[in-house]
């Protein structure tokens, strides 16, 4: 016994070696690793191996603790954020104290980030959370709650030439039913539609009757939304038909419902489709680009929302107050500014109505080669986006390529018979023309065909090409919005040839690439049309070489005669000072009947070309819609 005291003794001293060593490592451990946990757990919203109290020092149950976390996080609780202690813990006595910083992402996909305070107690060597809202925010108390409070962008219009807005808020009323208050649902329909049509209002009522039947009682069942000028003189009648209900509102319009219509687009309330598209991008009630520039410019245009977060209670009287703890600001939209002179613009859409075929229309101030007025009867965009051969408005750029090379003068005798074969194939000239031996210009003037088939073998494979893009045609443009600057054919057959030098064959054009052709003669260079000046394009086309001026003025002097004793004497008398140009009748199948209708020219210092889709006789369409034009310019 007595020998093995002395072993008892060591284990015995060893214990209490080993013993305050454990100690002082839980006490070394301090409040981090429970600091740690919780952190972890708070994007999940569950927590392991964590004690939680009140401030109070009453225990908590951390699955309460969680439930209670998402309720504090409210609209944000779907994306929970990321967490991380700023310093270790500071610790005084039984309490510790610790900054975290929150990384919260918000739906427009930014970061809101912020600094809370996270504090601990220490009860029987165990370290444990002090649970309170003022963890997940300082500024939450118990029953509030995070939410967020996106901020509408000021959309932005589209600005004129002078840098005054063409779309911009204008008064609209939207024409609805609502279905609780309708006694006489088939006589309501029967009689609404009567006055639309009177109205000429362009809406259909044929599906109404089922949406009505399908929808709830005190629904507003939206019918058609009517500018205010095409309201008010349908008002009375509208309102006197029961059942009917009716809001207004500020929708972002163009001076008139056809005001470049196609070019532009249109502005209206946000589809379901563009915001899938777009997730959190767009709210309800958001008006949103839905064709042309409008829609190409959306992004730059719309502007990008901004959002706040806000923590949202319940005041004493039972309302919903926010606090703001944290502010994106909205960057408002930015205006694209265009080169449109609302009055050509105007005068021009007057000039196509005047014709019921679909047509087009561009005008090009001269002098700057800007844009005034890029018209359309439709909503597809044929000034700019049309592919149709030029017809005879295309022998302005051959006889340009002729007069160039030398091989024929105004005066030069070719011969204008009623046909023409080469290489097999016949040509014609409009309703049978035949004039004889007459000189060149007489040829331009009466628009011969054949004369002109006789003289592209001069030109040679590709001289007709060269020349066509010395005036602009099937060069690359940049207008900041899609057009077709043409298609001219090259090396071709004989037939070919033969053809496009009147503008038949492979050639295509567009109503601006003409205008810009005619503006090139008159200006005596080619210059890209200009569009939109801001943005400004990335890559507009280089400018032409200068023409000839001898060149130039034969030419001119037969675009002259075009009007004075040729094929456009509809113009002569026009006010404003001659003007000068070239019809065209462009075949599009093998129906000789079936041909549209161009003039091309300039007035002072306005080039244009109109285009009149199977307008068959330029005398009676094309130039009929210039003279229009140019008298509504007055």
């Amino acid at each position: 016994m007595a020998s093995r005291r002395p072993r008892l003794i060591l284990s015995l001293l060893s214990l209490t070696l080993l013993f305050p060593a454990l100690a002082a490592c839980s006490e070394e451990a301090g409040p981090a690793p429970v600091l740690d946990a919780f952190l972890a757990g708070w994007p999940k919203g569950t927590f392991e191996n964590v004690n939680f109290v009140k401030a109070s020092g009453e225990r908590l149950d951390p699955a309460a603790v969680g439930t209670e976390l998402r309720s504090l996080e409210g609209t944000l609780a779907q994306t929970p954020p990321a967490v991380a202690k700023k310093s270790d813990p500071v610790v005084s006595a039984e309490l510790a104290t610790t900054e975290v910083v929150v990384k919260q992402p918000l739906p427009n996909g930014t970061t809101w980030e912020y600094t809370t305070t996270v504090r601990m107690s220490k009860a029987k060597d165990a370290w444990r959370v002090i649970w309170e809202p003022a963890v997940v925010h300082p500024k939450l108390t118990f029953g509030d709650a995070l939410a967020v409070r996106r901020i509408a962008p000021v959309r932005a219009g589209v600005l004129d030439g002078a840098g005054e807005a063409i779309v911009k808020p204008r008064p609209v009323v939207v024409v609805g039913v609502e279905p609780q208050r309708v006694k006489d649902l088939d006589q309501l329909v029967k009689d609404l539609d009567e006055v639309l049509k009177g109205g000429k209002v362009d809406a259909s009522t044929a599906d109404l009757a089922a949406r009505v039947k399908a929808a709830k009682p005190d629904a507003l069942v939206e019918v058609v939304t009517l500018r205010r000028e095409v309201y008010d003189p349908i008002r009375d009648r509208l309102r006197a038909l029961e059942g009917m209900r009716f809001r207004e509102e500020q929708w972002l319009l163009a001076p008139t419902r056809t005001f470049a219509r196609a070019l532009l687009g249109t502005v209206g309330p946000v589809t379901k489709e563009i915001m899938d598209a777009k997730p959190g991008v767009y709210a309800v009630g958001d008006q949103a680009g839905l064709g042309g520039m409008q829609k190409q410019y959306e992004d730059l245009l719309r502007g990008t929302a901004g959002m706040k977060v806000v923590v949202t209670r319940k005041a004493a009287d039972g309302t919903t107050q926010d606090e703001a703890l944290y502010t994106l600001e909205a960057k408002n939209g930015t205006p694209l500014k265009t080169t449109l002179d609302p009055a050509a613009q105007v005068a021009a859409e007057k000039a196509l109505s005047t014709v019921k075929q679909r047509s087009a229309m561009v005008a090009i101030r001269i002098s700057d080669g800007r844009i005034i007025a890029a018209a359309n009867s439709g909503d597809e965009n044929l000034a700019f986006n049309a592919q149709v051969p030029p017809g005879s408005t295309f022998k302005t750029v051959t006889a340009y390529a002729l007069l160039e090379a030398g091989k024929v003068t105004p005066t030069t005798i070719v011969a204008c018979p009623k046909f023409i074969t080469v290489d097999g194939r016949q040509f014609k000239n409009s309703h049978f023309l035949e004039l004889g031996n007459v000189q060149f210009h007489v040829d331009y003037a009466k628009s011969c065909n054949t004369a002109f088939a006789s003289l592209a073998p001069q030109l040679g494979p590709d001289g007709l090409a060269t020349a066509a893009g010395t005036l602009g045609l099937g060069q690359a443009w940049d207008l900041g919005t899609p057009a077709f600057s043409g298609k001219v054919s090259a090396n071709g057959s004989a037939t070919e040839q033969a053809a496009a030098a009147f503008g038949q064959g492979q050639t295509i054009v567009s109503p601006v690439a003409m205008a810009g052709v005619a503006a090139a003669v008159a200006r005596g260079q080619w210059k890209q049309p200009i569009l939109l000046t801001e943005p400004a394009p990335v890559k507009p086309a280089a400018d032409g070489p200068q023409l000839k001026d001898t060149t130039l003025a034969a030419l001119r002097s037969m675009m002259r005669e075009v009007v004075t004793d040729g094929t456009a004497t509809l113009l002569k008398d026009v006010p404003g000072g001659p003007v000068q140009g070239k019809t065209g009748t462009a075949e599009y199948d093998d129906n000789p009947d079936h041909s549209h209708a161009w003039f091309i020219g300039w007035q002072g210092d306005i080039a244009f070309a109109v285009f009149v889709e199977a307008g068959y006789r330029p005398s009676d369409t094309a130039v009929p819609v210039t003279e229009a034009f140019l008298r509504g310019l007055r």
